[in-house]
């Protein structure tokens, strides 16, 4: 007997209708979204990109207060966030060598201390609760104190930023604190082989008593009392010392008129003190080899380098379209050093100049131990060679499209934009530099870089520091032809 069901559902016409009303149409989309036949996939070198745009700085608000403080405004309504970053004419070069780590300790205990009218504890909840954020600190040759906030918290976050610039607590507890912590630091500062190899590398290039390289002791941070520290904010935080900059969803009048009535009269408690430095820099060692002993090491960390320039110099750019084609991935030390001759994990170079004193050219990276010599070497002949043969067409090209490229970084937030137009301000540099140094670096030649790199690269005044094992490093360092001194990297006064 036949099942009546399955005859039915089979039955030819039944068939004939689903396919025209169901299958037909799902067929029709499948081709449909059924993905195109690719193309050749053309070579990396075939392919083209369109110009980047013209870079511009975007509108913004300069003005000075009556007591000397400057002030940047710029709008930025794409969010309702304002951050703003206060610059202060000071730095740790400021402090008396005898209380080095003073700066920073000034810089740290200023937020975390709190302020007269507002202690640290319900400072922290306060800023907690908000989500918004008051940072402070102090660099070699600058200090800040800086906020975040949703615009809507944007007047009670501002009141405590005025508090935490114009009235800092400085507490005892808290200074104590800093200096236990910084107690820490220096117990620590040998377990890291790149952190001595820093540290001792700027007291060779600078000299060890420098304000740009000494070393913050156990003696230095148990002589700064309260009284230093209030004495020190008291010399450097003054509104002629002040930079500010605001950005993000203000109203700029509004904006202006709470600047004049939270700072305006803010006044001097001392007279200023200005950065005790004169004349120029020199570099403290002159060449030679300098060895930091650490058995314990299977590799060495090396760096090879002597005194640098500031930005300011006519050669920057060409040093920098230079440094573009020695260093970094696809340039010649990574190429021929690490890929070709396989004796390093990682190798860079730098020409690192500073706003307002001399940086440093420093080549270096790490090695197993028995490849520290070849090492040197091979880094050695890379910066002869870019002193004394012309670079390539390709080279040249390569590395300013790479510098040039770069530049939309600057440009890619406006808190970013604002902090450059400030740095410059502060340095004293032209308002248009970074456009400036654009076109420089466009306008670089194959002569122009070995120009510079001639007058600028200096071999015999190449100062090497090794951080390693000693008798792992076969051939030994003597084989370089040159003195081999030990550094004594003990920590006076250790418990």
């Amino acid at each position: 007997m036949q099942n009546r069901t399955s005859s039915k559902f089979f039955n030819p016409k039944t068939l004939t209708v689903v396919f025209c009303f169901v299958l037909i149409p799902l067929i029709l989309i499948l081709l449909a979204v059924r993905p195109a036949v690719a193309s050749v996939p053309k070579h990396f070198d075939e392919i083209t990109f369109k110009p980047l745009p013209e870079l511009k700085l975007p509108p913004y608000e300069q003005f000075k207060l009556k007591n000397g403080m400057t002030v940047f405004l710029m709008e930025d309504h794409e969010l309702p966030l304002v951050s703003g970053n206060l610059m202060v004419r000071t730095g740790s070069r400021n402090e008396d060598a005898d209380r080095t780590g003073l700066a920073s300790l000034t810089g740290s205990v200023l937020r975390s201390g709190g302020t007269i009218k507002t202690p640290a504890n319900p400072l922290n909840e306060l800023l907690e609760q908000k989500a918004a954020s008051i940072e402070s600190g102090i660099s070699v040759n600058s200090g800040s104190v800086s906020f975040s906030s949703l615009t809507e918290d944007l007047p009670q976050v501002f009141d405590l930023f005025a508090e935490v610039i114009q009235s800092p607590a400085l507490p005892q507890d808290k200074i104590d604190l800093t200096k236990f912590q910084a107690r820490g630091a220096i117990a620590r500062r040998n377990d890291q082989a790149n952190g001595i190899l820093g540290r001792e590398f700027r007291k060779l290039i600078y000299g060890a008593t420098s304000p740009y390289a000494r070393t913050v002791e156990y003696a230095t941070i148990d002589r700064i009392t309260q009284a230093d520290v209030k004495s020190f904010y008291q010399s450097q935080f003054q509104p002629e010392n002040f930079i500010l900059g605001i950005v993000g969803d203000i109203n700029p009048v509004e904006m202006k008129k709470t600047i004049e009535a939270k700072f305006g009269n803010f006044k001097p408690r001392t007279d200023g003190s200005k950065s005790v430095l004169n004349g120029s820099v020199q570099q403290a060692q002159s060449s030679g080899i300098f060895f930091a002993s650490k058995p314990e090491l299977t590799q060495s960390s090396i760096q090879i380098g002597h005194l640098g320039g500031k930005v300011i110099d006519r050669d920057y750019p060409a040093l920098s379209v230079m440094n573009d084609i020695l260093s970094g991935f696809g340039g010649r030390l990574f190429n021929e050093v690490r890929s070709r001759q396989g004796l390093a994990y990682s190798v860079y170079a730098s020409w690192s100049p500073q706003f307002d004193y001399p940086g440093v050219f420093v080549a270096g990276g790490d090695t197993k131990s028995e490849s520290t010599v070849p090492f040197i070497r091979g880094v050695l002949k890379e910066i002869d060679r870019i002193r004394t043969e012309p670079v390539t067409q390709d080279e040249l090209q390569r590395a300013k499209d790479s510098v040039i490229n770069s530049f939309v970084f600057n440009f890619d937030d406006r808190s970013k934009v604002l902090s450059r137009v400030m740095r410059y301000e502060y340095f004293g540099y032209p308002k248009d530099y970074l456009f400036q140094y654009q076109k420089a670096v466009a306008a670089t030649t194959i002569q122009d870089i070995q120009q510079a790199a001639a007058r600028n690269l200096k071999p015999s005044q190449l100062v090497t520091m090794v951080v390693g094992n000693e008798k792992a490093i076969v051939p030994a360092l003597s084989t370089l032809n040159q003195s081999v001194k030990a550094i004594d990297i003990s920590i006076k006064g250790a418990k």
